[in-house]
């Protein structure tokens, strides 16, 4: 019982950092303007995510731009697009190879073994599905500090981490933590040595021969 309430917390962690890794993938705020400059007085945050650029106005409104084109964008954008994108195909994955493991479903219950192994490689798979997204999200959190920092960088083009960046990583630890959990959840196989067989004790010899 206990490993299986282990199981099905490690999915539940997992699960959640899946959805939040869509979440992240899709929102525009992975980095938002520090200082949006004297030019530009009805904007009151400037935004930038993996796929458009967004300006909220002073009255409340926020427009967005997609991206025109693919190659015209730095190719750091683009493998952090690729990562996040083979995080969420991974932990799809993930989330149908655990289900098909967990002990609480009726699907392969003639093979224990079998069934404990495609649980614990649900976990791998959500395990790797978060290392995807913790590489794309502190490498695109790297190049934003460094642009902060840089001195060469102009004033009014000087951006932040955006609320995106956090929830990636919260995401990403979720799906670890959770992918862990279920790779430990299945109880270890105890070795079983057959019975001793007993042997019959010889009767006592009376000293006398039948024939």
């Amino acid at each position: 019982m206990a490993s299986g309430g282990l199981q099905l917390l490690g999915f539940v962690l997992a699960f959640l950092g899946w959805i939040g890794i869509i979440i992240s993938t899709a929102m525009p705020q992975w980095k938002m303007a520090s200082y949006a400059g004297d030019n530009i007085v009805t904007a009151q945050a400037l935004y930038e995510g993996l796929w458009m650029s967004c300006a909220m106005q002073s009255t409340g409104q926020i427009q967005c731009k997609v991206y025109d084109s693919l190659l015209k964008l730095e190719g750091s954008l683009q493998a952090t697009r690729a990562l996040m994108v083979a995080a969420i195909l991974l932990g799809l994955v993930g989330v149908f190879v655990a289900v098909t493991g967990m002990k609480c479903m009726k699907c392969m219950e003639d093979d224990q073994v079998k069934k404990m192994r495609m649980a614990v490689f649900g976990g791998v798979i959500f395990i790797i599905s978060g290392m995807a997204a913790l590489v794309a999200t502190s490498w695109y959190g790297n190049r934003v500090a460094r642009a902060f920092y840089d001195p060469f960088t102009p004033v009014n083009t000087r951006f932040e981490f955006g609320s995106a960046l956090f929830i990636g990583w919260a995401a990403a630890s979720l799906a670890i933590l959770g992918g862990a959990f279920l790779c430990c959840s299945c109880p270890r196989r105890e070795t079983s040595y057959p019975p001793t067989r007993g042997y019959p004790k010889n009767a006592p010899s009376t000293g006398k021969d039948y024939v």
